[in-house]
């Protein structure tokens, strides 16, 4: 029975000492009985204060409640399944609630809390273990949730852990709600000192230069794509396989500190400057071009054509066309804020320095992470083990996150 269990864990050879090796139903109560199927409508007339939730988080508010308590919750389908280092697998819920008929409900017992449950099977992947519905949903039936494999250390132990990974994520969200708020802050300076400082406009088609350069002789093979949150990325990278025609010599040749935007594209915000790259080359469908840098700062133009009047002032000018593009003239028509050089330049030095705290918090935030996926790994396999006297060194986070 053991053996069969750890061939369906996976990665795992031995039991820890103290730990145990059995299934949910054996050591948690699976309290589907608590469950309430309500439509959309049915729930529109019986609006209240008690969350309705589904397997991935709350879907509405009713007037009552049928769950007291703290349980756990795991999706009966979904895709969900199919992402679960990106996607959390389970929630723990702890109050007065309601649940709807596609969660199950995990209620703690003297073998195995809640919070227990909820950290093992956070982020692991069970696919292997369900049942597969058409090409991306998978089946998570009761009779398979209580015969999946869980690997349980004492009740101390399961609690100490659980608390060391609340310290990690009051860390994560706290450092999220930091950067969402200096991003609003950024947003609010760049308008400010860009867009409402009364400057004096002038039409981007005197600062730009359209680059019509192909790559003839085939000698740059770096194809490059544009995207609106990324900016410019190898299409491996945004489609899992490179994504060009066999013959690139049509393709247009862009240059670092060059811009280029996908005229279907940019509409979204699919515009961007070359930073990363010495060169590559860009599909014929794109726009390439230079700036005038004698009459404006290339850091100033980025801001500017960032900012949330220019994105806005970029899609207008895309209505009305038959495909909702942008040509090359008519990104010239629309008229940027132009102060003279100095200035640029001042405005440009407090919104890059606004956006490196903004950068150095996001790598903050993803060491959090690395560092509590590194953590999971270790800990919820028993590999270390935590008792209440003993202290995870700062080597030891280093070592998590490697």
């Amino acid at each position: 029975m053991k053996t069969e269990l750890l061939k369906k864990l996976g990665r795992i050879n031995t039991i820890p000492a103290g730990w145990k090796l059995t299934t949910v139903g054996k050591v948690c109560k699976i309290r589907n009985d608590l469950r309430k199927p309500l439509s959309t409508e049915e729930r529109a007339k019986i609006q209240g204060a008690y969350p309705y939730y589904g397997p991935t988080g709350v879907l509405d508010f009713i007037d009552h409640h049928l769950v007291e308590g703290q349980f756990a919750l795991i999706g009966e389908d979904g895709d969900h399944f199919l992402k679960p280092e990106q996607k959390a697998q389970t929630l723990l819920v702890n109050g007065k609630f309601n649940v709807n008929n596609h969660a199950h409900l995990i209620q703690g017992t003297e073998k195995c809390s809640s919070e227990w449950f909820f950290l093992y099977f956070h982020h692991r992947d069970i696919t292997h273990l369900i049942s597969r519905q058409g090409a991306s949903r998978y089946k998570l039936n009761k009779d398979t949730l209580s015969k999946l494999p869980i690997l349980v250390p004492p009740l101390n132990e399961q609690l100490e852990i659980y608390k060391l990974f609340t310290t990690w994520d009051n860390a994560i969200e706290k450092t999220e709600a930091l950067i969402t708020a200096k991003e609003k802050q950024f947003e609010w300076l760049t308008s400010n000192l860009i867009n409402r400082a009364g400057h004096k406009r002038t039409a981007a088609s005197g600062l730009m230069t359209e680059v019509s350069r192909r790559n003839k002789s085939s000698t740059i093979e770096r194809v490059l794509s544009v995207t609106n949150h990324s900016g410019f990325v190898l299409p491996e990278e945004q489609f899992e396989r490179r994504v060009a025609s066999a013959n690139v010599s049509n393709y247009k040749v862009v240059e670092q500190g060059q811009y280029a935007y996908n005229p279907s594209r940019i509409n979204v915000g699919s515009i961007a400057r070359l930073d990363d790259w010495e060169n590559g080359i860009l599909s014929p469908m794109y726009v390439v071009f230079k700036l005038d840098t004698k009459k404006v700062c290339s850091d100033y133009f980025l801001h500017w054509v960032n900012s949330s009047e220019a994105r806005q002032r970029i899609k207008n000018s895309a209505q009305g066309s038959v495909r909702e593009t942008v040509s090359f003239k008519d990104l010239g028509a629309i008229d940027i804020p132009l102060p003279a050089m100095d200035v640029q330049k001042d405005v440009t030095y407090k919104l890059n320095l606004a956006q490196k705290e903004i950068s150095l918090l996001k790598n903050t935030l993803e060491q959090y992470r690395s560092q509590k996926r590194g953590l999971m790994q270790k800990l919820l396999t028993g590999e270390w083990q935590v008792g209440s006297s003993q202290h995870l060194s700062e080597e030891t986070y280093q070592e998590a996150s490697a």
